[in-house]
């Protein structure tokens, strides 16, 4: 008897435990790298407006969270550095083109250690002999990689800056070795370069024939599909823009 009731009790808890949870607002982001210190704050600024909510963020390059995105991981919203990858998500079903937003822009820096003093004022000058290792994002899975080598091949100097290429998981990891010194330069985005500016120094902006825009979605598969939906509402309102455009992102 005793044993029952119990066994009842622990069910009804369980139960109000997952519908608590249910309506709690609980998110989770996974969003690029780059966007690392302002979602910080944006989550932290939408918790405020919305105290039932809980967002959890998860940061990474934005092909390593496509793959754990299209391998079940529970994702509420994405937000990746490049429409490439989230032209694939929308291709494999993971998000609906309805729901795509174009929220914020950025821009291709290269930058140095801010003691270097190996001049740099064109991207051929990466060519000269004390420039030995160049960090820049795999560009395989790493948007800012992709862009670095678009660049670089427009300007038929992939092939020499290749064989000085230190890749790296994700454009914060480029940012780190630059600024402790461990190579000579390496691309980046303005907005990573801003936030170790007594570290680094930008050489030059890279010009680009395309774009840097950065797409959000709610992901098709959210469990928690009207939250997602208020959160990248949030993200495009003045609120969420203002807060992105302190980090110096620019309008989409």
């Amino acid at each position: 008897m005793q044993s029952t009731l119990l066994k009842r009790l622990l069910a009804v808890a369980t139960l109000a435990a997952v519908t608590g949870s249910a309506f709690a607002g609980d998110l989770t982001v996974s969003a690029a790298s780059s966007l690392t210190n302002a979602f910080k704050e944006i989550a932290q600024g939408y918790q405020a407006q919305y105290p039932d909510a809980k967002v959890a963020l998860n940061f990474g390059a934005s092909g390593s969270l496509l793959q754990q995105l299209a391998k079940g991981a529970p994702v509420n919203v994405f937000a990746s550095a490049d429409q490439e990858t989230m032209d694939i998500a929308e291709k494999q079903g993971l998000v609906a083109a309805g729901d795509r937003h174009n929220f914020v822009r950025n821009t291709l820096v290269l930058i140095q250690p801010a003691d270097s003093k190996l001049a740099i004022k064109r991207l051929e000058d990466l060519g000269q002999p004390g420039i030995k290792r160049v960090a820049i994002g795999n560009p395989a899975s790493v948007p800012v990689g992709r862009y670095a080598k678009h660049a670089l091949e427009a300007a038929k100097l992939w092939s020499m800056v290749q064989a000085k290429a230190i890749n790296t998981q994700n454009v914060r990891q480029s940012l780190d070795y630059v600024a402790r010194g461990e190579v000579d330069a390496g691309f980046v985005y303005a907005t990573d370069a801003a936030i170790m500016n007594d570290k680094v120094k930008v050489t030059l902006e890279v010009p680009l024939d395309i774009a840097i825009s950065y797409p959000i979605a709610k992901t098709a598969g959210s469990a928690n599909g009207e939250e997602a939906k208020r959160f990248v509402d949030y993200i495009m309102s003045p609120a969420g823009q203002a807060i992105l455009h302190k980090y110096g992102f620019s309008k989409p």
